[in-house]
C-alpha cells in the first residue's frame, strides 16, 4: 500500500474557539491516537489532497516535532453543507499490531456468461480487511472469466495471504444475473431446434 507524508504542528490550544481559528487559517485540526500518547494537531489542508481525495486507499506517514510514525485515517468529519474538511482522526500503527481497513475491490477478465448476455454485478466497491500493514495491498482484485450466467464470487473465494476479510464469508460481492435477452435466446434456440426435429426428411 502506498503512503503519504503528512507534516503537523502541535495544537497549542484545544476547543472549538481555537479550531475554527485555524481552518480560517487553511489549517485542519487532528488527532494522533493508539500509540503510547494521543496527540492534537493542525495539518495544512492541501496535504490532505492527496491522502482523502483520490479512489486509492493510502497510510499516513505523520511527522510531529521531529519525529515521524505510520497511521491510518480512521474517521473524517466534513461540513453538512460546503462538504469542506473539518477534522481527521489518525490511527496510529504499532508495529507487529494488525489493523482493519478498507481497500478497493477490483474485477479482471470477461466473463464468458457476459458474452452470452448476462448482466454482471459487482456489489461492493471495497473490502474490509484485517492484518499487517506491510501485508495489506493497495486492492483486491477477482478474475471473472470463469464466471457463467448465474455464477457467483462469495468472500469465501478470495483467499490472500497473512490477510483476513472482516465479512460473512458466504456473501456474494459479484455476481452474472440472467438477463431477459438470455431468455429469448435460449427460447429461440430451443424453438429452433423443436422445428428442426419436425422437419419431415427430403427425399
Amino acid at each position: 500500500m502506498k503512503s503519504v507524508s503528512i507534516s503537523g504542528s502541535p495544537r497549542e490550544n484545544v476547543g472549538k474557539k481555537d479550531a475554527k481559528a485555524q481552518r480560517n487559517q487553511g489549517m485542519i485540526p487532528c488527532v494522533l491516537y493508539g500509540g503510547k500518547e494521543q496527540k492534537m494537531f493542525v495539518v495544512e489542508e492541501g496535504q490532505f489532497r492527496q491522502l482523502l481525495y483520490t479512489p486509492e486507499v493510502k497510510y499516513a506517514e505523520v511527522t510531529l516535532d521531529g519525529k515521524t510514525v505510520n497511521a491510518i485515517v480512521q474517521e473524517t468529519q466534513f461540513h453538512p453543507i460546503t462538504d469542506k474538511l473539518l477534522h481527521v482522526d489518525f490511527l496510529e500503527v504499532v508495529d507487529n499490531k494488525p489493523i482493519t481497513i478498507e481497500i478497493p475491490f477490483k474485477i479482471t477478465g470477461t466473463s464468458p456468461g457476459v458474452l452470452k448476455g448476462g448482466s454482471l454485478h459487482k456489489r461492493v466497491r471495497k473490502l474490509k480487511v484485517r492484518g499487517l500493514l506491510e501485508n495489506i495491498p493497495e486492492d483486491i482484485t477477482a478474475d471473472i472469466s470463469g464466471l457463467d450466467i448465474e455464477d457467483v464470487i462469495r468472500i469465501s473465494d478470495i483467499n490472500i495471504d497473512n490477510l483476513d476479510i472482516i465479512d460473512n464469508p458466504n456473501k456474494v460481492i459479484v455476481s452474472v444475473n440472467q438477463t431477459r435477452n438470455v431468455v429469448a435466446t435460449e427460447e429461440g434456440a430451443e424453438e429452433g431446434a423443436a422445428e428442426g426435429a419436425e422437419a419431415p426428411a427430403e427425399a
